[in-house]
């Protein structure tokens, strides 16, 4: 590895990719995936791990606390099956300041 030295490979065990459980960095479920790019955030080696990923043109996994889906950096993993075909529409909402309570009329039963 160019982008890590051989010396602080040795004495790295203490970093977060080393105590769990190395799956976690090859999850499908988001919030696996969220857990892994948390525990990058941290890491004294994040920018190293990252530079490495990028160089070995690593193909998929959390690097460097960056998501690699098909060789490219991303945002977030697209959930599986089709995308819908329409977008749910889009429900504006007044500001919680402008919102009125719904309060049911009172009838006069007396009157009937």
């Amino acid at each position: 590895m160019n982008a890590i030295t051989d010396e602080y490979l040795v004495t790295a065990t203490g970093l977060p990719c080393h105590l769990v459980d190395p799956d976690v960095f090859f999850a499908e479920l988001p919030a696996e995936i969220e857990y892994a790019k948390t525990l990058c955030a941290e890491c004294p080696i994040r920018a190293q791990c990252l530079a490495g990923a990028l160089e070995r043109r690593e193909a998929c996994g959390v690097w460097g606390g960056e998501l690699f889906v098909n060789g490219v950096v991303v945002a977030r993993k697209r959930p599986r099956g089709r995308p819908r075909k329409n977008p749910l529409p889009v429900v504006p909402q007044a500001p919680a300041a402008v919102r009125q309570p719904v309060v049911a009329a009172k009838r006069d039963t007396a009157a009937a």
